[in-house]
């Protein structure tokens, strides 16, 4: 078993991320689902997986329960690609890591407050696409569970 104390000191950003990036593939891989990696993630797409329904491409973002925001940059995340999906993690101490596949196509709906863009027209950040992950937007988020979502995407 492994250890659910998230919030170590020695669980820096990094190991988080290899650690998120693992149990994505190893989550998807339970499902028959075949799983490709790149030795370069130079485009935003951690890994793409083989289902049923074609090639699926995902990014992924591990955070610790108190996190607020987690974004992709727009050159990256490309919101009208049907393939692409953001595999959002989120870990509770004490508890195993909540799974979220995010299609890309979510942030061009207009009704969910959780899915934002922020253009920052001329200012040094890079426009981004974000989540903004509160108790008030957490049902929008839910729908999107691994477990709901496996159907659709495998």
């Amino acid at each position: 078993m492994y250890n659910l104390n998230w919030n170590r000191e020695t669980l820096n950003k990094q190991k988080l991320g290899r650690f998120g990036e693992y149990y994505a593939k190893m989550a998807l891989a339970s499902y028959g689902m075949s799983i490709f990696t790149s030795e370069v993630d130079d485009h935003g797409i951690d890994f793409v997986a083989e289902s049923k329904k074609g090639f699926l491409k995902f990014q992924v973002k591990t955070i610790r329960d108190n996190t607020s925001y987690v974004f992709m940059k727009k050159k990256y995340f490309n919101i009208f690609d049907e393939f692409l999906f953001l595999l959002l993690i989120i870990l509770k101490d004490g508890e195993h890591p909540m799974l979220f596949a995010i299609p890309a196509t979510a942030w061009q709906s207009t009704d969910k407050n959780a899915f934002v863009f922020h253009p920052y027209d001329n200012k040094k950040s890079e426009p981004e696409y974000g989540i903004n992950i509160s108790k008030k937007n957490l049902p929008q988020i839910e729908e999107y569970c691994l477990e709901k979502m496996i159907s659709r995407i495998s």
